[in-house]
């Protein structure tokens, strides 16, 4: 099944990580395994931005649904990737969000990503409404 991303409007939230020895496949690029593990990580810094940790925003929990990732070009070792995300496609239950990682120095794009965001309530193990205040918080 083809899948590609398109980027329609500016993304706004940001974080740099350096591409180490370990997140590299044996074909001397970036490994596909240590590219959802920086994904992840971003996702994790953008819930703590707005305040919050994965395991609680605003009494609920977060699962991601699916993940889709493309690459669009090769990381190699020492590069440092910016890593911009944009919120998207809200509904009931969660949103998407979609990442672009860039080399820093170049401006390459590397690869584009997307991570399905659930809204959990912990105690009945069931998916829960967008709480209010987060997207009040993600407006500001």
């Amino acid at each position: 099944m083809a899948c590609v991303l398109r980027l329609t409007v500016k993304l706004f939230r940001g974080s740099e990580s350096t591409n180490r020895g370990e997140t590299l496949h044996t074909g001397g690029h970036l490994d596909n395994a240590q590219l959802l593990t920086l994904v992840s990580e971003a996702r994790v810094r953008f819930f703590q931005s707005l305040g919050y940790r994965e395991s609680g925003v605003e009494g609920l929990a977060i699962v991601v649904g699916d993940i889709v990732a493309q690459y669009k070009s090769e990381g190699f070792h020492g590069e440092t990737l910016r890593v911009q995300i944009l919120p998207s496609d809200f509904n009931k239950y969660g949103f998407d969000l979609v990442f672009c990682m860039t080399e820093r120095s170049s401006g390459r794009e590397v690869a584009r990503d997307k991570v399905g965001v659930v809204f959990v309530d912990a105690a009945s193990r069931t998916v829960a409404c967008i709480p209010a205040a987060f997207l009040a918080r993600l407006k500001n």
